[in-house]
Order: structure tokens, then C-alpha cells, then sequence
């Protein structure tokens, strides 16, 4: 509540600051509150409660000149003071600080100057989330709850929030949250970065938490839009927070580099009714150049000093789309040859459907419906509706018009989005 004498616009002036500091620090102050007290739950309430204290002080007094320190600063006052009139949970904590000790817990890297935008610098509070990043993509934890969880935790969404980027119900997600950290506290999963022995098999799973989210912000599962922008725009903020906390790992480039490179063309993606514009029919002028020179720079990060990770090989492919003037421009023989490299980095029926699709445009419609219909007993192709639509479109280039309507109407009954099931009813009734 804005505090007596202050005017409504020096009300809303202070609560916007307290939202932008909010949303684009919490992390931050959240793995710094973990790091120090042990406790996600913990962290989470007395991050709440130094917000609500700057909702109540901040119109009245000004927004101080370094708001994430006034946060942070409350926010451990409150901990304090918690675990003051709290004997039990202050023993729960000290076991868990025991066991934080025996893990030994491996350095952060080097992220000086990284501290709190609003003034609170990597002196008075290290950037811990890593450690966070690390702990919500734990593989204790069940894939759709690590993305619950780091979509709560480290990309400061509410928990009706995530639960719209989920499309379940705010009570659902609520306990699928609760789930997750009861499940770190009883397997008490250690607040840190894995060792050198163990980050190459964990860190795959905090990338893939972050592809998840831009996945369905590119292309909606359900609902009445084809794109999610909000959570396409969450994932790379997520991404590019990696990318400074792991310089040296050129997969989290990768990562950065692919989300840009496809992102940079959502706002040709889509027709004036939301409907999907096919790439070969996208206007390029729309597409954000900026963003590909990013992206593009990164590619060449994530594909020097070493073999390829599967993010940079994927990052390399979308840079070839987005550097074409067209479609029959783009280099089909460079982009069938990374898929062939991506199918021995992580083998996979989705990516053969992708290979597919550029070995039609390199040599063909029937030379890649062959390949289409050699793939046609893979069980986890059955409800994957870009193979029945790739199906559909190279049989109609082929003049086999008849098979083609029979793939689109069972791609029409797979299509999660309505602008998906427009697009293909559009297809039929040509």
C-alpha cells in the first residue's frame, strides 16, 4: 500500500521498480538467500515478504539507489528472524549446512561484475544462480517439474504464471512445485555446481530445461495461438543468463545461438490472423537481423576448439536458413550434412524427419518421402504432427493428391493450436 501524502503516480513509479528488480533479479537474490540459509522454501518466502516490505516503503521513502541491495539486505533480516523463533526448522538447516559441507561443493566460475543490475555488485552478493540452474534441472527431479521449478525460481514467473505456461490449473502447478522441493529436501540434492567429473553429464539437462520452455514458446503444444512469445523470450533471457555463468562451455553458446537464430524470424511466422506462414513463404525482410548477426557469432563460438555439440550443430543449421535470400538459395547439400552429423551426436526419429524434409529440397520430393515412409513404424512418430504434415506436402508435390488430403485430415486431428487446424483445413480445401 502506498504510504500517506503519496500520490498514485509516485505509488505506481514505485511498485513498477519493485516489479522490474523483482523479475529481473530474482534469481539472483533467491540462490544467494539458498546458498546462505540452506532452504528453497525459505529463500522463496522471505523474498516475498522483503517485495511486499518495498511495496509499503519504497512510495513513502523513494526507491533507494540500490534496490536488489534494500532486498537482499531484508530479505536476510527476515530469514534471521525466522530462524530465531524457529528451533526446529534451525536444526532441519544445520543438517542441511552439514551436508552441504561434506559435498565439498566445486567453485563457481569467475563471474565478476555480474552482480545485481540495480547496483548490488558481485562483491557484496556472487552470482550464485548456477548453482540454482543446476539444482532445479537436478535428474532426481521429474522433467516437467524441473521446468516448473526453474521457470518459478530463476526465471521469476508467479506460479499462476507457470502454471499458464503449462496450461494446467494454478493448484496443479502449485503442488507440482511443492512436489519438486519436498523431493530436494528428501533427497537433500546439494545447492552447487557439479565437479569437473560431473558437469558433462549434467549439464545437458539444465540446457534441455531451457530448449523445453523455447520449444513451446515456438510452437505451442495447445491453445489458440501457434506462438508464446512471453516464454520464447523467457528461455533466452534463461539462455543468455547461462551463457555469461558457463563462458567456457560452448554447448551453452550453442544453446544461445540456436534460440536467436530461430527467434529472429517469430514475427514472419505467423499471417494477420495468427495463421502459420510456412518458411519458404516467409517475407525475410521481416526477419530481425540483429539477432541473427548474434546468433551467427555465437555458431562460430560453439563450433570452434572442439567436436560439436548437438545445440551448435542445430544453432549451424538454422544459421544457414536465416542467411539464404531464399529457399532455393539455402545450401540443402551444407544442411543435410549437419543432419547427419546431428544423428550420430543424439539419434533421434525427429531428427531424421528434419533430414528427410532437406534431402527433398536437395534432391527431390520423392527421395525424401522415401525416407518419410521408412520411418513410418516409429511409435513415437505416431502423434508427432510435422511428420504427417511433411508427408502430406511432399505427396502433394508429387501429384498424389488423394494420400495427400488423407495425411492432412490426420494431421488435422493431431494439431494442438487452432491456428494449425486452420492452416491444414485451408490445405484440404485446396
Amino acid at each position: 500500500m502506498p504510504g500517506e501524502g503519496v500520490s498514485p503516480g509516485e505509488g505506481r513509479v514505485a511498485a513498477e521498480a519493485v516489479e522490474a528488480v523483482f523479475r529481473e533479479e530474482r534469481g539472483l537474490l533467491l540462490a544467494s538467500l539458498v546458498r546462505r540459509f540452506g532452504d528453497l522454501d525459505l529463500a522463496e518466502e522471505v523474498t516475498s515478504e522483503a517485495i511486499e516490505a518495498a511495496l509499503r516503503h519504497w512510495p513513502a521513502e523513494g526507491v533507494p539507489a540500490r534496490p536488489g541491495a534494500w532486498l537482499l539486505t531484508t530479505a536476510r533480516r527476515r530469514a534471521v528472524d525466522r530462524l530465531r523463533r524457529d528451533q526446529a526448522y534451525a536444526a532441519r538447516l544445520a543438517v542441511l549446512a552439514a551436508d552441504a559441507e561434506r559435498a565439498e561443493p566445486a567453485p563457481a566460475p569467475d563471474v565478476s561484475g555480474s552482480g545485481f543490475g540495480s547496483g548490488l555488485g558481485s562483491d557484496e552478493l556472487p552470482d550464485e544462480r548456477l548453482q540454482l540452474f543446476f539444482t532445479c534441472a537436478h535428474p532426481a527431479l521429474a522433467a516437467e517439474d524441473r521446468t516448473a521449478l526453474t521457470l518459478r525460481c530463476l526465471a521469476g514467473l508467479t506460479t499462476p504464471e507457470v502454471a499458464r505456461a503449462f496450461l494446467v490449473p494454478t493448484a496443479t502447478m502449485a503442488q507440482r512445485i511443492v512436489r519438486a522441493k519436498k523431493k530436494i529436501r528428501e533427497a537433500r540434492i546439494p545447492f552447487r555446481v557439479p565437479g569437473p567429473d560431473e558437469l558433462p553429464g549434467q549439464l545437458p539437462g539444465v540446457l534441455q530445461v531451457v530448449y523445453s520452455v523455447f520449444t513451446e514458446g515456438y510452437a505451442a503444444s495447445s491453445g489458440p495461438r501457434l506462438q508464446r512469445l512471453d516464454l520464447a523470450e523467457e528461455a533466452i533471457r534463461l539462455a543468455r543468463i547461462l551463457r555469461r555463468l558457463l563462458p567456457a562451455e560452448r554447448e551453452s553458446a550453442g544453446l544461445l545461438a540456436l534460440l536467436l537464430l530461430v527467434h529472429a524470424r517469430r514475427d514472419a511466422r505467423t499471417g494477420p490472423e495468427g495463421e502459420p506462414v510456412l518458411l519458404e513463404d516467409q517475407d525475410r525482410g521481416r526477419w530481425d537481423r540483429p539477432m541473427i548477426e548474434e546468433g551467427r557469432a555465437l555458431v562460430v563460438r560453439a563450433l570452434t576448439g572442439g567436436p560439436a555439440g548437438p545445440y551448435g550443430v542445430q544453432a549451424a543449421i538454422a544459421a544457414l536458413h536465416d542467411e539464404a535470400t531464399d529457399v532455393a538459395a539455402t545450401d540443402w547439400p551444407q544442411i543435410v550434412a549437419l543432419y547427419d552429423v546431428l544423428l550420430t551426436l543424439t539419434p533421434s526419429p525427429v531428427v531424421e524427419v528434419n533430414r528427410a524434409v532437406a534431402v527433398a529440397m536437395r534432391d527431390g520430393p520423392g527421395a525424401g518421402l522415401a525416407l518419410l515412409d521408412a520411418l513410418a513404424g516409429e511409435p513415437r512418430l505416431r502423434a508427432y504432427p510435422p511428420y504427417v504434415v511433411a508427408r502430406g506436402d511432399l505427396l502433394g508435390r508429387l501429384g498424389r493428391d488423394g494420400e495427400a488430403a488423407a495425411a492432412y485430415r490426420e494431421a488435422l486431428e493431431l494439431a494442438g493450436t487452432e491456428p494449425e487446424r486452420c492452416a491444414l483445413r485451408r490445405k484440404l480445401g485446396e
